[in-house]
């Protein structure tokens, strides 16, 4: 959670839209919360006013309740007025889950980035290096050898397509700097990176709304991880070089998050998140200081309270991008034990920055 969060400024208070309503947020924008089964219990959707209906902003997860709440939505709040189109600002489950119903049902094209679109119909599909089973060597090359949580990681290769188990078969591209009409304005595309493969935001300089997704969140920081399919990346140092692409925005924008509430303050919440790298850095650097660890060992240090299987997999992905931003920069060494073990230590002679 996010200590310095009296910073921020949030317009609405307290007020939630309860299930099966929506909330006007600004000018054509309204704001829908869906449930979801995970720790982190709710997503945030947006619905654009556009002629005789309606955009929708992500979507939720394929569950019945997320469905039951869409067709309370629909039937009340819209007024019967269909959606115009579905817009996914990237692949994860709660934000693509109900795509295809969605498309289906009001015969409309799902808009995302082919980055998203494309992982998302792998891991829909459970292809082989993306499924849950994938994870297990990846995260026993990196010192996970509990064998219960191990077990419990093979059991999920159907997690994803079970809460994503279709979507539609083509697709309208969004990429970056592409503006979209949609609702009382034009809404510009701004990709990230790091928390997945070319998350977009939406940014309408005539409502001064940032529609930012998972990139900028306002209580918690986006999950950044090293996945099974990409075991060399550098998510923290590609999301980070993305915050940079919001520099340019209005302070005051009304930022509207896929999790927690809306909020003024974008700038403070960036700087916010910078600092919170930093420091985590500065402590996984510590820990490999004069002993090599590897990123089950930084886990603890990292993240210390008890963590089930779905916990794990994110922070162990989390402090494998943590290392491996201070393994790129030059601070610290990666070294593969006789076992098979990568492990990391700080390096006798550093070439970056800490």
């Amino acid at each position: 959670m996010n200590p310095l969060e009296s910073q921020l400024g949030y317009p609405f208070g307290d007020a939630l839209p309860a299930s099966g309503t929506v909330r006007e947020v600004a000018p054509g924008v309204a704001w829908m919360r869906l449930p979801l089964p995970f720790a982190l219990d709710h997503i945030n959707l947006w619905l654009l006013r556009e002629a005789g209906g309606w955009s929708a902003v992500d979507c939720g997860v394929a569950l019945d309740a997320s469905k039951e709440a869409w067709d309370a939505v629909l039937a009340g709040p819209l007024a019967g007025q269909p959606l115009r189109r579905v817009v996914a600002t990237h692949c994860h489950p709660d934000h693509v889950g109900l795509a295809d119903w969605l498309c289906q049902r009001f015969g409309v094209a799902l808009w995302m980035t082919t980055g998203e679109y494309a992982f998302a119909r792998m891991m829909s599909a459970g292809l082989p290096g993306v499924d849950g089973p994938a994870a297990v060597p990846h995260f026993e090359r990196h010192g996970l050898a509990d064998p219960e949580m191990l077990e419990k990681m093979r059991s999920r290769k159907s997690y994803y397509p079970a809460l994503v188990p279709s979507l539609p078969a083509s697709y309208v591209r969004l990429q970056d700097g592409q503006s979209v009409a949609a609702g009382d304005g034009s809404w510009r595309v701004i990709t990230g990176f790091g928390h997945s493969p070319e998350h977009a935001a939406l940014y309408c300089e005539q409502l001064n709304v940032l529609i930012s997704g998972d990139m900028v969140l306002p209580r918690i920081s986006t999950n950044i991880s090293v996945f099974a399919v990409e075991p060399e990346a550098n998510p923290l140092q590609q999301y980070l070089d993305s915050l940079q692409r919001f520099a340019s925005l209005p302070d005051d924008v009304l930022v509207l998050p896929s999790h927690g509430r809306p909020f003024r303050g974008l700038h403070t919440r960036i700087q916010q998140l910078r600092d919170h790298h930093d420091a985590r850095l500065a402590e996984v650097l510590a820990a490999c200081t004069g002993q090599p660890r590897s990123a089950a060992e930084i886990v603890p240090i990292m993240f210390r309270r008890p963590l089930d299987a779905h916990q794990l997999s994110f922070a162990l992905g989390e402090a494998l991008a943590h290392l491996h931003k201070l393994w790129r920069d030059g601070i610290v060494r990666r070294d593969t034990g006789n076992d098979g073990i990568i492990k990391f230590i700080k390096a006798h002679k550093v070439t970056g920055g800490l």
